[in-house]
């Protein structure tokens, strides 16, 4: 995982909030570097390993439901590039064309198939040929789509310093964050879309932040170790 040099990264995020998260990234040189090879090594394994697994819900999810066995949605990740990610469907077909991207409790688009994938996290499965490309990690910020992104302040956009992850201490403190919409939305009224990006949006990138200051391989694992319990438990 290359950390670019100060002055080859995107002008916008050449700001002085980003750069202490910098700095701190780039005395840990090793560390990333070890990072992408744990990254894809693990990946690589996991995809060999889950691959009946992934074949039984493809074909659960086409017997569920009408559409594809893929959600695939333009996603913003390291330097903010823009990027595919690859996830299993779990709305109705055309369900971004129907609604905001991110969805409050009882969203009417969730098929009976993608709600258990939800509640398991089974939907992220596929993403492991995410993190084989090189467009995301295992432990990271979870990508957004443009729009959220650029609603980012200054310092947000440290985040994107590097790649986006499947899970995260974020993914952990929100792993109901429909329901954390839908009570914004009780409380203060607006639209979906306004609730994650004035209130939700903000709140989770506290912990984003504090993730790239206390970068470490074994907060990574204990990030996964922790994500894993968090959907079983």
């Amino acid at each position: 995982m290359r950390l670019k040099r100060w002055d080859q990264l995107p002008e916008h995020m050449k700001n002085k909030k980003i750069k202490p998260y910098y700095e701190m990234l780039e005395r840990r040189r090793g560390d990333l570097i070890l990072k992408r090879g744990i990254d894809l090594i693990m990946a690589l394994v996991l995809t060999v390993i889950l691959s009946p697994v992934m074949l039984i819900l493809a074909v659960c999810i086409k017997i569920d439901s009408r559409g594809p066995v893929f959600f695939r949605q333009k996603r913003i990740t390291q330097y903010g590039k823009e990027y595919r990610i690859f996830k299993f469907r779990t709305m109705v077909a055309d369900a971004d064309k129907k609604g905001p991207a991110v969805t409050a409790a009882g969203d009417s688009r969730i098929t009976r198939m993608g709600n258990l994938l939800r509640k398991c996290r089974l939907d992220e499965l596929p993403q492991l040929f995410n993190v084989i490309s090189g467009d995301m990690s295992f432990v990271g910020t979870r990508p957004e789509v443009k729009k959220y992104v650029d609603a980012y302040t200054d310092e947000m956009w440290a985040t994107l310093l590097l790649p986006a992850g499947i899970t995260s201490r974020t993914s952990i403190a929100y792993k109901d964050e429909d329901e954390v919409i839908d009570r914004y939305l009780k409380e203060t009224g607006g639209t979906v879309d306004e609730a994650y990006i004035r209130h939700v949006l903000p709140e989770k990138m506290k912990y984003n932040l504090e993730y790239l200051k206390k970068f470490s391989i074994f907060g990574d694992i204990k990030v996964m170790i922790d994500t894993v319990f968090a959907v079983i438990r």
